[in-house]
């Protein structure tokens, strides 16, 4: 397969510099991931940009030059025309689910419960969920603070009613004389 290196990065850009099937970035995998033709050339697929796909050599293992030899044979699930969450659930111990048949054949056929990506999606998950709760620790700061600064400012009106306070009061001593 000859990609001309403009397509190549025209591909990787569009898929974010990850898998488009399970996800693997290209930090996670430690360089550059595979580029896949999503209907094998030997099926009839052409070189086109929609044809593409950029994947880890995993999934591209596992995929091979897979295309259903009839309209009963399964369906490949394809990252281009549907997302994820259309045939997959991801549960909480970072396993997925299929939903639908496409993607019981696609979690099958690309192995993408392997222990590697499980273990990427609880991680993933975990990352998520500190940043959430950094952002919620910065927000209870930001309140804390200004809590401080205006108790600060009341702290400060306080003390300047307490000084006429006691003006008034030292002048209504002294008048009483």
């Amino acid at each position: 397969m000859i990609i001309s290196a403009a397509v190549r990065e025209q591909v990787r850009q569009r898929a974010n510099f990850v898998c488009e099937f399970c996800g693997i970035s290209e930090t996670d995998a430690g360089g550059e991931l595979t580029i896949d033709h999503f209907q094998p050339k030997r099926h009839g697929g052409g070189d086109d940009i929609d044809n593409l796909l950029y994947c880890c050599i995993r999934c591209n293992q596992h995929k091979l030059d897979y295309w259903p030899a009839s309209s009963d044979s399964p369906f490949l699930w394809n990252p281009r025309q549907s997302p994820l969450s259309q045939h997959f659930v991801e549960l909480d111990d970072g396993t997925l689910h299929p939903i639908t048949e496409t993607g019981a054949f696609t979690l099958h056929r690309l192995r993408l419960n392997r222990s590697q990506l499980v273990t990427h999606r609880r991680r993933n998950r975990q990352k998520a969920e500190n940043a959430r709760l950094l952002v919620q620790y910065r927000d209870v700061t930001r309140l804390i603070t200004q809590m401080f600064i205006q108790q600060s400012t009341l702290m400060d009106e306080q003390g300047r009613l307490f000084a006429w306070l006691r003006i008034i009061f030292w002048l209504l001593r002294g008048s009483e004389k």
